[in-house]
């Protein structure tokens, strides 16, 4: 099962990036999970650009999503909405046929940000009809640094709950 992990912060320390590199590591054999961090890598959207060639970025991200067969994504909440990083990527994949039957999860980092949560779930429920909105794993890890997230989920019960999460999103893409 190759799962594309799709962090929505542009942020080098990002809280959202440091949890998905952590699920990464915890993944067993049935999961090879990789890390997209390069959100703020992705020109802006425009309908002129989606003709071909595309932006070499764009095309390298939506390879990345051809090639998996499921998507986890973590975002944060920046005021109380989806980050402009991440609906730009979202944007970029409205008019393309990889994300429509795509299955994806959310995980989110932050005991807060259910506006965002409740604009992303729309979103994704309207790009992809693989969306799994039932499928959701949260930690609180707002302020924690990369290392202190890796030791807090790398805690026998949260990992227990990151391999749950996995077989349960994998149950979902079978």
């Amino acid at each position: 099962m190759k799962i594309l992990a799709i962090s929505g912060s542009g942020r080098k320390e990002s809280t959202n990036t440091a949890l998905l590199k952590t699920v990464a590591k915890i993944a067993g054999p049935d999961h090879s999970v990789s890390v997209f961090s390069d959100i703020s890598e992705l020109p802006v959207f425009s309908p002129d650009a989606e003709e071909y060639p595309l932006p070499r970025p764009v095309q390298a991200f939506c390879t990345l999503i051809e090639e998996s067969d499921g998507l986890i994504i973590s975002s944060p909440e920046y005021v109380r909405a989806i980050p402009g990083g991440l609906k730009n990527a979202i944007d970029w994949l409205v008019a393309r046929e990889e994300i429509i039957e795509k299955p994806i999860a959310l995980m989110h980092a932050s005991h807060r940000g259910e506006d965002m949560l409740e604009q992303l779930r729309l979103v994704l429920s309207t790009v992809s009809n693989g969306f799994t909105p039932n499928i959701f794993l949260r930690f609180a890890l707002m302020k924690l640094s990369p290392d202190e997230i890796h030791q807090e989920i790398m805690t026998p019960p949260n990992r227990q709950k990151v391999n749950d999460f996995l077989r349960d999103f994998t149950r979902c893409i079978k």
